[in-house]
């Protein structure tokens, strides 16, 4: 290739695109196969530099203290560089670093970019390792001197001069243009899996390395929705751990949006990925209890309730703390007593009393059976929906593509899905856990305008 380019690499107090901060900016220009430039500042990051960062790079916070803030250079980083294409190694790093501080300096930076690690995998795909480490050693470029910013922009500049000897030009021009061709994805990953990726409503799965699972999500559209987890990498930290780290995609198509819901609930309890945090949380379920014959209520672990134990509970909640929060924003709107309902020690009249906050129950002014009947009334608000059909439920679910999913419910839990009506049947002796994610899904599709999208069958029960 004849074209200028600019060999870049940066230096940074960490791994977090959105959150750490750059130290040192070195770049090398060149042109018709000669260096006509350089460019190298540190910078002052406002933040401390950790101990492990300045042991590696050897850049500590005395050395960058009287240096520039990035606003400071910004523009005439920018007028250097130009519109010249970047090659820098793992370029999704350092370029996601680059947009963000400028974004941090109040205005946006572009620029073509081309990634050395991804050039490396097409040129030897044979090898497993392609860190820049192991290429300079692979390839005989000796380098003593590394993680500073120059050095490494100078030992990427030798490694790309060893392959311009080692192929033909051609190869490396086809390789370069093909990457301008492809959409903006990890190094990692094979393009033609994203281009596998159907236009579909479904579930994907990410894996990293011994196929740990990293994370699972759903969408109406496959391939542009796992797109825009690497377009918006450079902005958010969890898209950027999630670029390095993915190997390989997975994914199951659904007929519509209520099975890619409850589909991806149940995988990501039934797996964990690390990347998930809502869905994954399974468990330690607590609810409201009031027996007949108790004074107040009580809260009970739920953790295994089917869904007609929980239909008896009033409210499920993930943390106790949650739970009384919740009753407690009760009593203040109805005027209940907090120490009636076991939410505050002591004996007589209550302190809310005094402040007209509690109608008095608890120092005689209001009669307790009237107290505990407006209190049990109050909460119900918190009950889990009533079952509302005579037996198990099937809803049919039709695809943009004349696909179909059916999936059984029976008080509120999903007990599985299938292509047919008929299908179903399989699932005759199946018994579910409520789950109240899976809840309320249900509840969102069954209660809202998308029910008119569904076909409504009830079945006997078992």
């Amino acid at each position: 290739m004849h074209d200028p380019l600019i060999f870049l690499d940066l230096e940074t107090t960490g791994i977090r695109t959105t959150r750490d901060r750059i130290t040192e900016i070195a770049a090398l220009r060149l042109e018709q196969g000669v260096v006509t430039s350089r460019w190298h500042r540190l910078i002052n990051p406002g933040m401390h530099i950790p101990a492990p960062i300045s042991e590696l790079s050897g850049i500590h916070d005395a050395m960058v203290a009287d240096a520039p803030a990035f606003a400071e250079i910004a523009e005439e980083l920018r007028e250097w560089l130009g519109d010249t294409p970047l090659v820098a190694h793992h370029a999704r790093f350092d370029y996601g670093f680059l947009r963000n501080a400028y974004r941090r300096a109040g205005t946006s930076f572009s620029a073509e970019v081309i990634c050395t690690l991804r050039l490396s995998r097409r040129l030897a795909p044979q090898h497993r390792e392609h860190n820049l480490a192991a290429l300079l050693e692979r390839h005989d470029i000796a380098f003593p001197t590394r993680h500073r910013a120059m050095a490494d922009a100078e030992a990427l500049l030798a490694l790309w001069q060893r392959w311009a000897s080692e192929h033909p030009a051609a190869r490396l021009n086809d390789e370069v243009q093909r990457q301008r061709r492809l959409p903006s994805l990890p190094a990692h990953l094979d393009p033609g899996m994203i281009q596998a990726l159907p236009k579909a409503p479904g579930v994907y799965l990410m894996h990293g390395e011994n196929d740990l699972p990293l994370y699972i999500g759903k969408s109406l559209n496959l391939r542009a929705r796992v797109m825009s987890h690497f377009q918006a990498d450079h902005r958010q930290d969890r898209e950027m751990r999630l670029a390095q780290q993915v190997r390989r995609i997975d994914w199951r198509e659904t007929a519509g949006d209520l099975g890619a819901q409850l589909l991806e609930a149940q995988l990501v309890k039934e797996r964990q990925p690390i990347m998930n945090r809502r869905l994954r949380r399974t468990g330690r379920l607590s609810g409201w209890a009031w027996p007949p014959d108790a004074s107040r209520p009580e809260l009970q672990r739920a953790d295994t309730l089917t869904g007609r134990e929980a239909e008896a509970m009033m409210g499920l909640f993930r943390r106790p703390r949650d739970a009384n929060e919740a009753l407690r924003q009760i009593a203040a709107d109805q005027g209940l007593c907090l120490r009636l309902l076991g939410l505050e020690a002591g004996r007589g009249a209550c302190f809310a009393s005094q402040l007209g906050r509690c109608r008095g129950a608890c120092r005689g002014d209001e009669p307790l059976a009237v107290h505990t009947a407006r209190a049990r009334e109050a909460m119900a608000r918190l009950q889990i929906h009533h079952w509302p059909w005579a037996g198990r439920l099937a809803i049919g679910e039709q695809g943009a593509t004349n696909t179909q999913a059916w999936h059984l419910v029976d008080h509120w839990c999903h007990l599985g899905s299938a292509d047919s009506l008929t299908g179903l049947d399989a699932l005759a002796e199946a018994r579910g856990a409520f789950d109240v994610d899976t809840y309320r899904i249900l509840r969102r599709f069954l209660d809202g305008d998308a029910v008119d999208q569904l076909t409504l069958i009830t079945l006997p029960r078992q």
